[in-house]
């Protein structure tokens, strides 16, 4: 009796030793895991910090390539979302890492399944193509006005994946960049002078001729329409029921809705027999001239010794 006693109190003491053990281990394995954890949260946070800061230090490498000119404003916004994102990537690896996750393993698996990958992800990394090629061609930058996929707007951004643009009523139009690279891109602010073509039909029975004259009199009054070339009033179309007139106007960019909008009322009022006509619009001020700014002395002429 006396062995079995013992027997049972070895086994006892045994089991209650190997559940400390396992205690004690899982003791250490909590803490290890907290420390991993609050190592992740900082290198995350580090890594965030870092991603605004790589973002916002390419932007002034850019503007200091420029020297004293004009930034670069889509190139800016290309080049520091590129920074921004190659960091928040490097950054993840590392909190991969940290927490034990092994990834060269996830890096094999990933280039063993390239192709999936690619196919999944084949709409993103087309807009991201695209981005590219958007950057490097420039059908249009930042602040241009652009009609593309059937919504007209001011760029405002482009990113690696998108392009913002803002509408005339102030909406705000998201387009992958695949979808713009793709499509017919009109830039109505890459040229600084445009033509405006104002259309008036009429009645056969008017003065045809009378019209003519006194459309190419409104134009050459109005002071946001240049004088050369010259406006223009031709007679494009004819049938049995009216008559075609277009008035050829050449304006400045920005002017071009104010005049389109002046000589069609003209038109119209004119075709009508009106005798008096709207005032006329008031002439653009010239923006005053921005001072020179001096220029930065050269690294031979910093290093020059004076006599």
């Amino acid at each position: 009796m006396q062995g079995i006693e013992r027997e049972i109190t070895d086994r006892l003491n045994q089991t209650l030793r190997a559940d400390e053990n396992v205690f004690h281990k899982f003791i250490d394995a909590a803490g290890d895991l907290a420390v991993n954890l609050v190592v992740a949260v900082l290198i995350l946070t580090v890594t965030w910090w870092a991603a605004g800061w790589a973002s916002r230090l390419v932007r002034r490498l850019i503007a200091r390539v420029h020297g004293g000119g004009p930034p670069d404003v889509t190139l800016q916004g290309f080049a520091g979302s590129a920074a921004r994102y190659l960091v928040m990537v490097v950054g993840v690896i590392a909190v991969l890492q940290q927490l034990g996750v092994q990834t060269t393993s996830i890096l094999a698996v990933l280039g063993a399944a390239s192709l999936a990958v690619g196919l999944a992800l084949q709409g993103t990394l087309s807009n991201v193509a695209a981005g590219v090629m958007l950057l490097l061609f420039r059908p249009y930058r930042v602040g241009d006005v652009i009609e593309v996929a059937g919504r007209t707007g001011t760029v405002r951004a482009l990113d690696l994946f998108v392009t913002e643009l803002t509408t005339p009523d102030n909406l705000k139009v998201v387009l992958p960049n695949g979808k713009v690279f793709g499509d017919v891109i009109v830039n109505t602010s890459y040229h600084s002078r445009r033509r405006v073509d104002s259309v008036i039909k009429i009645d056969l029975k008017r003065d045809v001729a009378g019209l003519m004259a006194a459309l190419k009199e409104r134009a050459d009054a109005n002071p946001l329409v240049l004088k050369d070339p010259a406006p223009q009033v031709e007679l494009t179309a004819m049938s049995e029921a009216f008559v075609e007139l277009t008035v050829r106007s050449w304006v400045e960019a920005q002017d071009f809705a104010a005049v389109r909008a002046d000589m069609m009322l003209a038109g119209r009022l004119l075709a009508d027999g009106a005798e008096q006509l709207p005032a006329l619009p008031a002439p653009r001020a010239k923006p005053a001239a921005a001072p020179k700014k001096k220029r930065a002395p050269r690294l031979s002429e910093r290093l020059r010794v004076k006599p």
